[in-house]
């Protein structure tokens, strides 16, 4: 899916800790974890047909607007939390996309800063050949994941709500978790990628330096509540981590996603599957399926956050 760019990602292997760690959690739950990269299927920078999440948002900023301090959706939970392993964690939910943002292209098209370079506020997104759009998909899934997270005590923040008619920008929804001071973010999509690529796979930030941005602090502990996610995205779904992206591990490390780059707290991108192909598309469009993907992430929060 295209994130915040429409540039060819830059693909690194993950240190074998990592990878072993992942794999360990692979072999009791689903077979098929160790399938090889196909360096031949559409990147997830490639633009796609079709179309970066909880508190009110302000209205929406002009890209080229001056930096404010970001209001996000639904922050404050209408019934009091309950009392459970991750009362007072912070979790942001990054819902990828945003459904209404084909009917803004100018606004989102416009680049913003992210820190070592400059990037388009926001893109469409994928969709099935059906039409199922990746920002719908993203929403969904977004708000199964947030009541799992409450449901434990959390206080969970939507970067937006489908409450804005268009973006907001990367380097908003970064900022949306820095200033929740967040345990935990995660930013939920689905691929775009080529027909025959199947399964998910998580991004981590690498270590980026430059202007605004400085991942330093956060790729240790980022990368760890990657793994953790991956692990149990394996156990909760039965799908098996990509076979085109992490040479089998489900992990993936980029230095070219604002998001990613611009996050100073622990923060993941996760894949769930690849709308373009028919077979994870049957997934992704199935509510069932659905519902284990988010339990699979809030799992694999949930471990992280209990260390």
């Amino acid at each position: 899916m295209p994130y915040d760019d429409s540039v060819p990602p830059t693909r690194r292997a993950r240190p074998l800790l990592v990878a072993s760690a992942l794999a360990a959690l692979c072999l009791t739950a689903v077979a098929g974890c160790g399938g090889a990269q196909n360096p031949g299927g559409t990147d997830t920078g490639a633009a796609k047909p079709g179309p970066e999440a909880e508190a009110t948002a302000s209205a929406p900023v002009s890209p080229s607007a001056p930096p404010t301090k970001s209001r996000p959706s639904g922050a404050t939970p209408t019934a009091p939390l309950p009392q459970g392993p991750l009362t007072g964690r912070t979790v942001v939910i990054d819902p990828g996309h945003n459904p209404r943002n084909r009917e803004h292209t100018e606004e989102i098209n416009q680049q913003v800063d992210i820190g070592t370079g400059r990037k388009e506020c926001d893109t469409t997104g994928t969709a099935t050949d059906a039409g199922y759009a990746e920002a719908r998909f993203t929403l969904d899934v977004s708000h199964r994941l947030r009541e799992l997270l409450r449901a434990q005590g959390a206080r969970v923040v939507l970067t937006h709500d489908d409450d804005r008619p268009f973006g907001p920008c990367i380097d908003e929804r970064a900022r949306i978790g820095n200033e929740a001071e967040a345990d935990a973010v995660v930013s939920v999509h689905a691929d775009g990628s080529a027909v025959g690529n199947r399964g998910f796979h998580v991004i981590l930030p690498a270590a980026v330096k430059g202007g605004g941005a400085d991942t330093s602090k956060i790729v240790k502990s980022s990368a760890d509540l990657g793994a953790r996610i991956a692990g149990h995205f394996v156990k909760a779904t039965g799908s098996a981590p990509s076979n085109y992206i992490g040479g089998g591990t489900g992990l993936d490390t980029r230095g070219d996603l604002g998001g990613l780059n611009l996050s100073t707290v622990p923060k993941v991108f996760v894949e769930c599957g690849n709308m373009r192909d028919p077979e994870d598309a049957v997934l992704l469009t199935d509510a069932g399926w659905r519902q284990k993907a988010a339990q699979g992430m809030a799992d694999g929060i949930a471990a992280y956050l209990k260390g």
